[in-house]
């Protein structure tokens, strides 16, 4: 079936809408309708909902290169996250309690990735439950995107580059684009494009990997 970016868009913006504005029996019609007005203006600065980032996004960038992570986590610096959901450009974490400080200085003790700068800020809006604390966590791309939100080649290729070419040296085999795709192009995705990336971008990056493991520079391509 073909990816249609458009519908994986919609549905995830629903399924985030349902999670992550408070239930009628925990917030009023006009806290609701205020947490579903602010969603909706995230959406419009951050992008469309997703389930996943390429493994090479600014957002998961500080893991380990030999256990990579598509999803904000520990493992990529970060603390006090819980009830988590994420946009092409942020995500949002809604922890009880103090945990929102946690948030806020793991985010600040990032390693600068390249490319981007990572911010947070306490959302002045009831998300998930009144009694938790939303923080908005920022990708700030040092250069424009192209106009339709995705990740031009030329800012995802070296990202991938970056994070892909240092595993030669333990790679025992090299991994077909068919199993790289959830890490390259994050998810949803479809064969050679996401809500990251375009089928152009999508295509070249195929092109770049496949000449790569052609190399066997990270050993036999694993069938």
């Amino acid at each position: 079936m073909a990816f249609r970016a458009d519908e994986a868009a919609r549905i995830g913006y629903e399924e985030v809408e349902a999670y992550l504005v408070p239930r009628p029996r925990d917030a009023d019609e006009a806290q609701r309708a205020r947490s579903k007005e602010a969603l909706r203006a995230i959406v419009d600065e951050l992008g469309p909902v997703v389930d996943a980032y390429p493994s090479w996004h600014p957002l998961v960038w500080n893991h380990d290169n030999r256990h990579p992570s598509t999803s904000p986590a520990y493992g990529c610096g970060y603390s006090g996250l819980d009830h988590t959901r994420l946009f092409a450009n942020g995500f949002i974490t809604c922890p009880y309690g103090d945990k929102w400080q946690k948030v806020i200085d793991s985010v600040k003790a990032l390693p600068f990735p390249p490319a981007a700068t990572i911010t947070a800020e306490r959302l002045d809006v009831k998300l998930y439950n009144p009694e938790a604390t939303p923080v908005l966590v920022r990708c700030n791309w040092n250069n424009t995107l192209d106009e339709d939100g995705m990740i031009p080649l030329s800012i995802a290729m070296p990202l991938l580059l970056e994070k892909e070419v240092p595993c030669w040296q333990w790679a025992q085999v090299a991994e077909t684009w068919e199993t790289m795709r959830p890490y390259f192009l994050g998810r949803p995705h479809g064969s050679r494009s996401s809500l990251f990336v375009n089928q152009e971008t999508g295509q070249a990056m195929k092109r770049v990997w496949n000449a790569l493991i052609g190399t066997g520079m990270f050993g036999p391509i694993k069938v």
